[in-house]
């Protein structure tokens, strides 16, 4: 029971990794805030949670909204009396060629995966950093475990065919992560990033499937051409892809006390691609 007595916030929760994170939580015994842009998944994961025996509840909404970081928040730490950890998951694809891509697509994939991290971000300052500059103002120890984990990807340590946009966004939240550690450390305060790989979501699965989100008034596929697919799911030393199960361990493992003097790392969560 690593979070006993704690909360714990996830945006993008109500499917895949994000949905996966939430129950382990709730497993490790966090109250869960569940954030989706859709109603209906997150209260499906938030059903799930309670029948269980958990403690947790949904707010849907786009975190890509100005001033929703600062809703979503308020109402975590009104329900629950305190925020713990923060899981910046939400995101998606709008894949192109860069000598075809938009400048609407380039700039909804660095929306959903960097200024929204960052906003979210903002907002904790008053539940994360302020609590606990008033304990160091005291002379006091730190009360809680305080953290933020990034979801960041693999494409952005490394880029990707097709994906200058989102290799672009998934490196910038590697440097935001950094500074936030350096920022908010003396404040206890602990900020890593997760990297996957080839996790099975509906952002790797074939495209060929039709999953798809709609953003702006767009409908966007979800997920990789069948043939480019066939080549990433061997191409790592495990010969698979990851599930979402195994990477929301890695998010809880950063977020966990266990990690409790590891600050401003990436861990990736690769089945050892890029070694």
């Amino acid at each position: 029971m690593l979070f006993q007595n704690q909360v714990v916030v996830v945006t993008g929760g109500g499917r895949g990794i994000g949905a996966a994170a939430a129950k382990l939580f709730a497993r490790h015994g966090a109250s869960v805030v569940v954030n989706d842009l859709d109603a209906e998944p997150a209260e499906s994961v938030i059903a799930e949670i309670q029948s269980a025996g958990g403690s947790a509840f949904a707010v849907p909404g786009s975190v890509t909204e100005e001033g929703f970081p600062e809703t979503l928040l308020d109402a975590a730490a009104e329900r629950f009396g305190k925020i713990n950890v923060i899981v910046n998951n939400a995101g998606f694809l709008w894949d192109g060629m860069l000598h075809t891509m938009t400048d609407e697509q380039w700039l909804r994939v660095l929306e959903i995966h960097t200024f929204a991290p960052f906003r979210m971000i903002r907002a904790a300052a008053k539940h994360l950093r302020e609590p606990a500059k008033e304990e160091l103002k005291a002379g006091k120890p730190f009360s809680e475990n305080r953290c933020i984990v990034n979801v960041s990807s693999t494409s952005g340590l490394h880029g990707n065919v097709g994906q200058a946009n989102y290799a672009t966004a998934k490196m910038g939240v590697v440097g935001l992560t950094k500074t936030v550690a350096k920022e908010w450390g003396r404040f206890g305060v602990r900020c890593n990033a997760v990297a996957f790989g080839f996790i099975d979501t509906r952002m790797t699965r074939a495209k060929e499937d039709g999953e798809s989100i709609e953003v702006a008034g767009h409908e966007i596929a979800q997920g990789i051409p069948e043939a480019a697919r066939g080549r990433a799911v061997t191409g790592n030393p495990l010969g698979r892809p990851g599930t979402d199960e195994e990477a929301a361990g890695g998010i809880l493992m950063m977020a966990s006390p266990l990690a409790g003097y590891v600050t401003g790392h990436t861990l990736e969560v690769t089945g050892g691609a890029g070694i």
